[in-house]
């Protein structure tokens, strides 16, 4: 293929694993729970912590920097973290703990009662992922998770699983950006109307 039809199978998956999406309404009521708790967590005090990795820790990053600055609308900063971003803390656990323990290890640490994790895995296998929300089970923090395909593990560990539609990890990961910024639009709404 060239690349015109190259770009243009990418942009026609993308379209209709939006449109999948936007006719699911299981996923659609598990993200609304998902908002709505997020929400709750910023009303009660909390702290959003969020990870994943390769291009679901940038994602992470992304949308920590759009909860602490400002996604529309000009507002006060909302706590958040990407817990993917510290390369001394990363380097340290995974070298004493092992790799699978980098995020569950800074959320032992971190995690408050009122608080919320957001894992990040497009195929739900992520083992550092799965034990991050693990962790958060073992402490009874809530936590939602941003997967792909059948949600694999981290579907049965996380509070709300929302599954992106597609076959390919870039289509998948296309629609965790439009998750994401959803979310914190409607945090946004619902914290400063």
């Amino acid at each position: 293929m060239n690349p015109i039809e190259i770009l243009q199978t990418n942009v026609m998956d993308s379209i209709n694993a939006k449109q999948i999406l936007t006719q699911d309404n299981n996923t659609l009521n598990i993200f609304t729970s998902a908002v709505e708790h997020v929400v709750a967590c910023y009303k009660a005090g909390g702290r959003l912590y969020i990870a994943g990795n390769g291009g679901s820790a940038a994602d992470a990053q992304h949308l920590a920097a759009e909860f602490v600055s400002k996604l529309a609308r000009d507002r006060n900063p909302l706590p958040a973290e990407a817990i993917t971003t510290d390369s001394s803390i990363i380097t340290a656990i995974g070298n004493d703990y092992g790799y699978d323990k980098v995020f569950s290890r800074q959320l032992a640490g971190k995690l408050q009662g009122g608080d919320v994790f957001l894992g990040i895995t497009t195929s739900g296998k992520s083992p550092n992922i799965v034990k991050a929300l693990e962790e958060c089970r073992s402490r009874g923090i809530k936590s939602i998770v941003f997967t792909g395909h059948d949600g694999g593990p981290a579907k049965q560990m996380a509070d709300y699983c929302v599954i992106a539609p597609g076959q390919k990890t870039s289509t998948i990961q296309e629609i965790h950006i439009v998750l994401a910024h959803t979310l914190c639009e409607c945090v946004e709404n619902a914290l400063f109307p």
